[in-house]
């Protein structure tokens, strides 16, 4: 079936398809699940393995792998719009959630709440102080509502401003929600139900004026929406590099504004968030002047040359170029599904979606496996349907392919 043309790029764009192999055996559409492996990940992963087999004539650490984590921090700091040395790379975005509320004390020993510090004069503004409220949604991932809950035991208070489709939630509803009793406002930039897209600064800058401050996740909009995390004012982001950022299940980060980042003392910690680690002092920690404050263990040093080669690959592409080309291809997308009558579960507007469109469908696991065997790649969520993602390497032809195979199977 004839599904019509999308319409054209404005300039001519280099997909570098050739760096990634797989695209070969089929047309790729989960970019906001699993990115497909670049080719340059196995002379990333042979050059860890080198200096490792090495360790014995040199010293692994001193030459690369203390470096590396830097490395990947100010790559992911420049695709985030922040400062180079803002970055931490994280286990994964989980643990980057649960060391910044780890700075938090919300009170559960009737001490007044807020964030931990030795001295709260030197706390800059602004700052929770004396405060129990969260506010959130529910459009988030399982993990921030796990996390938040958790801290319930810790005299926290939820405050889940929901939706009332399931794919969107009015700004102003979020806004209303943030008063001087809020110590933390913790959302999701894209949600990975519905691709709603939010935006954060006059968020940010309620939350300001009433002296809280705001986690932004930005797991589903890092590599495939424009982002500047310092000019918004963010105060803290979490992502991964598993999905956009062509990385792998191999990290996360955290982003910390660093006049804020300064007078925090995370409780989840560890030996290298120390000043100075190698000296292994012992008793209290005195933390790290720096990112590496938020630190807990040994860096995931196979996992930081894996996501290198994906990295460098959405910095020389642009951001800004990928970000137009998912704009054009997704509002293509939502028009033909809105044309055919399917039930789109994500928003018309480009402006509040981000790379992802949701088509519901009956059965949808059924229709992932049917579109599989036609060599076409989306995935599913319950109450969702499909989810499809064209990122920067999908070619015009194979997105109208896809979607004319879909058509056949609806």
């Amino acid at each position: 079936m004839s599904v019509g043309s999308i319409p054209p790029a404005s300039a001519s764009f280099d997909r570098r398809r050739d760096e990634f192999p797989s695209l070969a055996s089929g047309i790729y559409l989960m970019s906001h699940s699993q990115g497909p492996l670049p080719r340059g990940v196995a002379r990333s992963m042979q050059e860890y393995l080198r200096m490792w087999e090495r360790h014995g004539e040199i010293n692994a650490w001193e030459e690369r792998w203390w470096g590396i984590s830097d490395e990947v921090g100010n790559r992911i700091a420049g695709i985030l719009g922040a400062a180079p040395g803002t970055v931490l790379v994280q286990p994964n975005a989980s643990v980057a959630l649960s060391s910044v509320l780890s700075c938090f004390d919300f009170g559960a020993d009737e001490r007044p709440g807020g964030l931990r510090s030795p001295s709260p004069s030197i706390l800059p503004a602004p700052f929770p102080s004396g405060r129990r409220k969260i506010v959130t949604s529910d459009l988030e991932f399982p993990t921030m509502e796990y996390i938040l809950n958790e801290n319930r035991r810790l005299g926290a208070e939820i405050e889940t401003v929901r939706s009332d489709d399931g794919i969107a939630i009015p700004v102003d509803r979020i806004i209303e929600s943030v008063d001087e009793r809020t110590a933390l406002v913790a959302l999701s930039h894209v949600s990975f139900l519905s691709s709603h897209r939010i935006d954060p600064v006059p968020v940010i800058e309620k939350a300001h004026r009433v002296g809280s401050v705001v986690l932004l996740d930005v797991y589903q909009s890092a590599g495939v929406v424009e982002l500047d995390v310092e000019s918004w004012g963010v105060d803290f982001a979490i992502g991964g590099t598993i999905k956009w950022l062509c990385g792998g299940p191999s990290g996360g980060y955290l982003y910390a504004r660093p006049d804020l980042r300064e007078a925090l003392r995370p409780r989840l910690t560890g030996w290298i968030a120390h000043e100075e680690p190698l000296s292994f002092h012992r008793g209290p920690i005195r933390y790290a002047d720096s990112a590496w404050r938020f630190s807990q263990g040994t860096p995931n040093i196979p996992g930081l040359y894996s996501c290198l080669p994906g990295l460098e690959l959405v910095e020389e592409v642009g951001v800004p170029a990928i970000a137009a080309e998912s704009r054009r291809r997704t509002q293509w997308i939502v028009e033909l599904a809105l044309e055919k009558g399917w039930t789109l579960n994500s928003p018309a507007d480009a402006g509040h979606r981000g790379g992802i469109v949701m088509i519901g469908v009956e059965a949808s696991p059924q229709m992932v496996k049917r579109l599989a065997e036609r060599n076409v790649y989306v995935d599913c969520r319950p109450g969702v349907g499909l989810r499809i993602s064209p990122h920067f390497f999908t070619e015009d032809s194979e997105l109208q392919e896809a979607m004319a195979i879909l058509d056949e199977q609806i």
